[in-house]
C-alpha cells in the first residue's frame, strides 16, 4: 500500500500543518507497518509558476508540435496526477495564507486539472480516503471578526470532495499565531485548548484513516 503526502507550508521547520499531518501519517503507518509513503513538499520545492499556462496551451497543439516548455509542463501534470491515482490513501497539509489558498497549492490543483483523467467517467479520487490537515493563524469561527474570511478550506473541500470525489476528512486548528502575534495574546488559553483538540482529532482521524478500505483505482 502507498500513502501519498503533500505539504504546502512555506516553513521548513515549525509548521503547524505538518505537526498534524505527522500524527496522521504515524497512525497510518501503525496500521500499515513497512508500507510506502511518497512525499511532495510544494511549499519548499515549489512548482514552476508558468507551468500551468504551458500545460493549458499544450492541449491545443499536437504532441509533436509542443515546445519544450509545454512538453515539460504536460509531463509534470501527468506526474502530479499519477501520484494521486496510484496512492491508496492521501494526506494533505495545507495552511491558510492571506485568507486563501497559496500560490503553491493553487498551482498544484491547476496543473492536475489539465490532465485528461480529471475529465474521465468517474471522479479522479472516487471513494479514496483523503485527510486534509489545515491550520489558520487567527480565529475564523462564527461570531469572530474574521468569520467568513477563510477562503481556503471551502475551496479545498469543494475540489477534493465535491469535484474529485474523495472520502474526505478534515482536521483543523485555529489561532496558531497566538503567542507570536501580540494582538492575539489574550487568546493564548483558547489557542492552547484548540491545539490540544486538533492533536486529539489528528490521532482519531489517523486511526480511522489507517483502517479505511482501499478505493478502486480509477
Amino acid at each position: 500500500m502507498t500513502l501519498f503526502r503533500l505539504d504546502a507550508s512555506i516553513r521548513a521547520e515549525g509548521s503547524a500543518s505538518r505537526e498534524i499531518a505527522d500524527i496522521v501519517e504515524q497512525e497510518w503507518l501503525a496500521a500499515h507497518p513497512g508500507e510506502t509513503v511518497r512525499r511532495r513538499h510544494i511549499g519548499v520545492d515549489v512548482l514552476p509558476a508558468d507551468a500551468w499556462g504551458h500545460a493549458v496551451n499544450a492541449g491545443f497543439v499536437a504532441a509533436a508540435d509542443r515546445t519544450a516548455e509545454q512538453a515539460a509542463a504536460v509531463e509534470l501534470a501527468t506526474t502530479l496526477t499519477d501520484e494521486l491515482v496510484e496512492a491508496d490513501a492521501i494526506l494533505l497539509a495545507v495552511p491558510l495564507y492571506n485568507w486563501g489558498v497559496s500560490q503553491h497549492i493553487k498551482a498544484w490543483f491547476d496543473l492536475i486539472m489539465t490532465d485528461a483523467r480529471v475529465r474521465g467517467p468517474e471522479p479522479l479520487l472516487k471513494g479514496k480516503p483523503v485527510v486534509l490537515a489545515t491550520v489558520r493563524g487567527g480565529g475564523y469561527a462564527p461570531g469572530t471578526p474574521k468569520h467568513g474570511w477563510d477562503h481556503s478550506t471551502p475551496y479545498l473541500r469543494r475540489m477534493l470532495g465535491d469535484l474529485w470525489g474523495a472520502d474526505l476528512t478534515v482536521v483543523e486548528r485555529e489561532l496558531t499565531l497566538a503567542g507570536v502575534n501580540p494582538a492575539l495574546d489574550a487568546l493564548r488559553p483558547l489557542a492552547a485548548q484548540l491545539h490540544t483538540q486538533a492533536l486529539e482529532s489528528a490521532v482519531a482521524a489517523g486511526r480511522a484513516f489507517g483502517l479505511s478500505p482501499v478505493a478502486e483505482t480509477v
